[in-house]
């Protein structure tokens, strides 16, 4: 009755995926990321180190907790109950103690938070407040905005991942600050995942992109328009297009995480459709 970490995702998903499966919306990031390391190499999120992943289990029964941690980025956690959570701290805090923070649903983060910092010289700062939302039924805001949507190309690349430094800079995430945003929006765009709107005149105003299909499921990131073109719907008709092509590709589910301090692109998600699943938080230790 122990956490078992390793560095191994065949080892974790071999193990893990049917936990993962029993929750695919709430355990969405965890298979993303997974998949991407399984894709493109232990390596894929950076050169800081190899991604670590963690799964609990009474002895030989079914997991009930796993986690996923990318360097430099805080360990993801899965579902889980309150208590594994707090043992999951105890496990990491045994095997090192350099640890930023955590990302979880609200109550695993907290437990996490209260068993790492506790007795000790430590501050709690929630950095992100985030939603998990599903896509029911797509609804298009109509009118939709001049221009169209188009699949990024090659051409693209350059000008796609200024806009992905951006997006992260927009949300404060630091745990990307060093992220290779070039490589980033090269495989997206090789991938077929990255689309632009594009104005009449065949400038992009706005992207967004689609994650892989896995379990059934796809989810929508890295919507993003520059501030000097906001407020003309732009982002609602890029993010209605890449959430169709995600279903064309045979996604049943389609997702998406929100930043809860940003009620207008909470409200724009809904109007199209999204509906919430569950809250999380993204908590540093200072």
């Amino acid at each position: 009755m122990t956490w078992h970490l390793t560095e191994d995702v065949e080892e974790f998903r071999r193990v893990a995926d049917g936990y993962l499966a029993r929750d695919p919306a709430r355990s969405t990031a965890l298979l993303t990321m997974s998949e991407m390391v399984r894709r493109h190499g232990p390596q894929a999120y950076g050169e800081a180190g190899p991604a670590r992943f963690g799964w609990w289990r009474d002895g030989g029964g079914a997991v009930e907790g796993a986690f996923v941690q990318t360097q430099p980025r805080r360990p993801l956690l899965g579902p889980m109950p309150e208590n594994l959570a707090r043992s999951l701290a105890r496990e990491l805090r045994a095997v090192g103690p350099g640890l930023s923070g955590v990302r979880a649903a609200d109550g695993a983060a907290k437990a996490f938070a209260d068993e790492w910092t506790g007795g000790g010289d430590w501050r709690v700062d929630v950095r992100l407040r985030l939603r998990l939302f599903r896509l029911g039924e797509l609804t298009p805001q109509e009118p939709a905005p001049s221009g169209r949507a188009r699949q990024a190309g090659a051409d693209d690349i350059a000008h796609a991942a200024a806009w992905m430094k951006s997006f992260v800079a927009d949300i404060g995430d630091p745990s990307d600050a060093d992220h290779d945003y070039t490589e980033n929006a090269a495989r997206r765009i090789a991938d077929g995942l990255l689309y632009l709107w594009e104005e009449t005149d065949g400038r992009p105003v706005s992207m967004a992109a689609h994650s892989p299909l896995i379990a059934g499921q796809s989810r929508v990131a890295s919507v993003y328009t520059p501030a000097g073109l906001r407020g003309r719907g732009y982002a609602g008709a890029i993010t209605a297009a890449v959430s169709r092509a995600a279903l064309d590709a045979g996604a049943e589910h389609v997702l998406l995480f929100t930043d809860l301090a940003n009620p207008t692109s909470n409200a724009l998600y809904q109007r199209l459709g999204y509906r919430p699943v569950a809250d999380y938080l993204d908590v540093e230790f200072t």
